[in-house]
C-alpha cells in the first residue's frame, strides 16, 4: 500500500487479459475471495479496496467526495500497474464506479459487469444522514444491522462484517457523500462497452428493478436475476456469479471466431470447426479468444498491419501452410499484390533468402487461384 495508490491484490498469469473487481460500501476486496481465484485461471484480477477500508489509505478522498473521484483512483492504479485497457466488474459502489468509467473512459473499459447496483441510490437524503451519523458516532452501531443490508437471514460473512467495523468513519462518510450526488439515469445510453448487469432477487438495497432500468437503457447489455441472492451477491452466491461472469467474459470469444470469419473467410473457419475434437476443443477455443478475440480486435493497429506483421512471422518459422492462409486474408484486409510482394522481399532482408524464395512460391500459387477464381 503506498498513500497514493489504492491498495489491491493482484492474482492470475500477468500475461492474461486483465480485469478489475470493485468492492461495495463498508468491505474490502475479500467481498471477491470466493470468485476472484477462479476468475485468475483466464484473466490477470486485480481487486482493489474502497478508500479507509482494507489495506486502502483512507485520505484517498474527503468530504464531498463524488464517484468521478474514485473512478478516478482505480485509473491510476491501472495506470501504475501498466493496464492500458481491462474488463471490470463491480459490486454496489464499485458497480457505479465501473458505470461512470464505461461512460467517461470507454476507451479503458474492454467489457462492464454490474453487480448489486444501480444507476442512482434512492436519492442524495438517505446517504447524506448516514454521512452525517457515522461522523458523528463512528460505525460500530451501522455495522450491527450489516447482516440485515447484506444478505438473507441466517447468512452471514464474519470478514466483511469485521472490515465494515474497521472501516475509517470519514472515509466511509465521503463514500456515502459519493452515493449522494451520483444519478447516471438520463446518460445511460451513452455507454458502449459491452453489459452484464446482475441483481439479486432478495437484495433490498439495489432491487432488480434499479438493475432492469439500466439494461433497458443500456445498448445490449445483459440481465441476469439471482434467485436466493441479496446484496452482497459475490460473497452469498459465489457459483452463480461466478458463472455470469465467466460467460460475459467469454464474449470476447465470439467476438473472435466473428473476427476470425472476417479474416480467414467462413469456408475455412467451417473447416476447422468440422474438424474440431474433443482433444482440440480446447485450443481451438485458445485461438478464438485470445488470438481473434483479445489480439485482431485490439485497435493499436489495423488489420492490414496485423496481415503485414503475420506475414513475416510465418516466413521466419517456415510454416508455410499458414502462410498461404494469411495471404488470402492479406488480400482480405486490403493488401494488394505489389505489397505483398513488398512485405516477402522484407523477408529476404532479415529471414534469408531460402525462406522468402519458398514464401514467394507459396504466395504466388494462392494469387494465381485467386486470379482464377475470378475469371
Amino acid at each position: 500500500m503506498t498513500a497514493t495508490l489504492l491498495n489491491h491484490y493482484a492474482e492470475g498469469p500477468a500475461s492474461a487479459p486483465p480485469l478489475l473487481l470493485g468492492p461495495s460500501l463498508g468491505t474490502s476486496y475479500a467481498l471477491w475471495d470466493q470468485v476472484a481465484p477462479e476468475l485468475s485461471t483466464t484473466h490477470r484480477v486485480v481487486r482493489w479496496d474502497l478508500p479507509g477500508h482494507g489495506g486502502s489509505a483512507p485520505d484517498l478522498i474527503g468530504p464531498g467526495a463524488t464517484v468521478g473521484d474514485l473512478a478516478d483512483l482505480v485509473l491510476a492504479l491501472a495506470d501504475s500497474l501498466g493496464v492500458d485497457r481491462f474488463a471490470y466488474a463491480g459490486v454496489s459502489l464499485g458497480g457505479a464506479v465501473g458505470l461512470h468509467l464505461a461512460l467517461h473512459h470507454p476507451e479503458r473499459v474492454s467489457s462492464l459487469a454490474v453487480i448489486c447496483a444501480s444507476a442512482h441510490f434512492n436519492g442524495a437524503k438517505p446517504w447524506l444522514e448516514r454521512a452525517a451519523l457515522v461522523r458523528h458516532e463512528g460505525l460500530a452501531g451501522l455495522a450491527e444491522s450489516a447482516d440485515a443490508r447484506w444478505f438473507t437471514p441466517g447468512f452471514t460473512v464474519p470478514r466483511l462484517v469485521r472490515d465494515h467495523r474497521e472501516a475509517d468513519p470519514a472515509a466511509y462518510a465521503a463514500c456515502c457523500d459519493a452515493l449522494a450526488a451520483f444519478d447516471l439515469r438520463e446518460r445511460l445510453g451513452e455507454i458502449s462497452p459491452r453489459t452484464l448487469l446482475v441483481a439479486g432477487r432478495q437484495d433490498p438495497a439495489t432491487p432488480p428493478a434499479h438493475l432492469r432500468e439500466i439494461a433497458d437503457a443500456v445498448p445490449d447489455a445483459t440481465l441476469v436475476e439471482l434467485p436466493g441472492a441479496s446484496h452482497l451477491a459475490p460473497a452469498q452466491c459465489p457459483r452463480a456469479v461466478l458463472t455470469a461472469l465467466r460467460a460475459h467474459l467469454d464474449g470476447g470469444a465470439r467476438c473472435g471466431t466473428a473476427v476470425r470469419r472476417e479474416v480467414l473467410g467462413d469456408a475455412h473457419v467451417d473447416r476447422a470447426q468440422a474438424r474440431q475434437t474433443p482433444f482440440t476443443a480446447r485450443f481451438q477455443d485458445f485461438i478464438s479468444r485470445y488470438a481473434w478475440g483479445e489480439i485482431w480486435t485490439d485497435p493499436t493497429l489495423s488489420r492490414r498491419e496485423r496481415s503485414m506483421i503475420t506475414l513475416t512471422a510465418l516466413v521466419a518459422h517456415g510454416h508455410y501452410d499458414e502462410l498461404a492462409m494469411h495471404v488470402r486474408a492479406a488480400r482480405r484486409n486490403g493488401l494488394t499484390p505489389e505489397e505483398i510482394g513488398a512485405v516477402l522481399m522484407q523477408t529476404a532482408v532479415y529471414c534469408g533468402v531460402p525462406a522468402a524464395n519458398s514464401a514467394f512460391a507459396t504466395a504466388q500459387r494462392v494469387l494465381a487461384e485467386e486470379d482464377e477464381s475470378r475469371e
